[in-house]
């Protein structure tokens, strides 16, 4: 990706002067959101650090959609994010070269009930199957850790081939894209840190079934 495509990219996240919903693409689609498509699909690799909630591009449609319904969004607005969502998972599936993705996701993730039962073990399903897949780690973090940096928050962290990396930070409402370098490295380390803390693979896998138990029962 040329560094005037990123620009681009942060512009369109960025860009305070212009109405808060773009009018290309989809209609109703927010400028951070956007901002963060466009991310996915120019990166080579993503690192997502998720305490929470299950990662925005691992989430089943079920899942996506109590999110949404929750959040008090009209069913319209909630259909067409939910379906945004699950266009979004291409850069992870696509058989042709798929984006490397690491997903580091909170213990908590797995027991907060988003929707029904039946939906946190569909979500839980999928994580497992996910993780599976060569271009996808799954890595659990567990409570009681002490303190680290992902306690201040959820963050993503977009590598791409030839220009500095870009973090995003996600809030309620708003959000934030982090071009400078050295915000950049701080984030690098957090993921250092966390990855320090996390199960592996396989002992997350393990982990995320058990969880899945729970709700079965």
């Amino acid at each position: 990706m040329a560094a005037a495509e990123r620009d681009r990219i942060l512009d369109l996240a960025r860009n305070v002067h212009e109405p808060n919903w773009l009018t290309v693409g989809l209609n109703g689609i927010p400028q951070q959101l956007a901002g963060a498509v466009e991310c996915e699909r120019a990166a080579t690799a993503i690192a997502e650090w998720a305490p929470m909630l299950v990662p925005g591009l691992l989430q089943t449609l079920d899942y996506n959609r109590s999110m949404k319904k929750a959040s008090g969004l009209s069913e319209a607005d909630t259909e067409l994010r939910v379906m945004l969502s699950a266009s979004r998972r291409e850069v992870i599936t696509r058989r042709s070269d798929p984006v490397s993705f690491n997903a580091f996701i909170g213990e908590a993730a797995l027991f907060e009930p988003i929707g029904t039962a039946e939906v946190m073990v569909e979500q839980l399903d999928q994580l497992v199957e996910f993780a599976s897949r060569d271009n996808i780690a799954v890595r659990m973090v567990p409570l009681r850790t002490g303190w680290h940096p992902g306690l201040l928050g959820p963050f993503v962290l977009y590598e791409f081939d030839d220009i500095t990396p870009v973090v995003h930070f996600e809030h309620y409402s708003s959000g934030a894209f982090i071009p400078a370098e050295h915000d950049v490295d701080e984030y690098r380390s957090a993921i250092q840190q966390i990855e320090s803390l996390a199960m592996d693979e396989r002992t997350s896998v393990e982990f995320i079934v058990e969880a899945k138990a729970t709700w079965e029962r």
